[in-house]
């Protein structure tokens, strides 16, 4: 402890004593009549600073950008993602469209099909998942799969409303 006191002191004694000294080495070789003497020392008999300076290093040369990356929000995505969201609102009147003709989903639970409000939060769910997951691509550098994503939402999702409008209605004949 007493160690650690004595340590603290010397650092406060040793700082502000080189906070004083502000001369340079010309001024110091001026007022001396010569260059500095510590100066003309060999190089292990030179005084060492108790606290070595960190010279920042240059900052490394960043590698080029590879040809097929491109900004997020291009707008090949943002066709992409208009697509994505789209077809999901075609889904959601499409399969709202298959229930009143009688016939019932089979993907998803009835409590969630009934309620309006919670089927469409799972259409706006499944969208920002396609978004979510092709930002994930282009981050890791997929920007091949980036798009595909999309486009395979858009095809799944496609098919679905088309096999949802094609089904024949359930309604008893009058």
């Amino acid at each position: 402890m007493l160690l650690l006191v004595f340590l603290e002191i010397g650092l406060l004694l040793g700082a502000s004593a080189g906070a004083q000294e502000t001369r340079t080495k010309a001024q110091l070789s001026i007022d001396l009549g010569g260059p500095d003497p510590a100066m003309q020392l060999p190089v292990l008999n030179r005084p060492f600073p108790f606290l070595p300076t960190i010279t920042p290093q240059p900052p490394t040369p960043q590698p080029p950008a590879r040809s097929d990356s491109h900004a997020f929000w291009d707008a090949k995505n943002r066709m992409l993602f208009a697509g994505v969201g789209v077809f999901r609102g075609l889904d959601y009147a499409s399969t709202r469209n298959m229930q009143a003709r009688g016939r019932e989903e089979i993907l998803l639970p009835d409590d969630v099909v009934n309620n309006s409000a919670g089927f469409a939060a799972v259409e706006a769910g499944a969208s920002a998942a396609s978004v979510g997951l092709s930002y994930l691509m282009h981050r890791t550098g997929h920007h091949r799969l980036e798009r595909w994503v999309s486009i395979v939402h858009i095809g799944v999702t496609g098919f679905g409303v088309v096999r949802n409008y094609s089904l024949e209605s359930r309604h008893p004949k009058r």
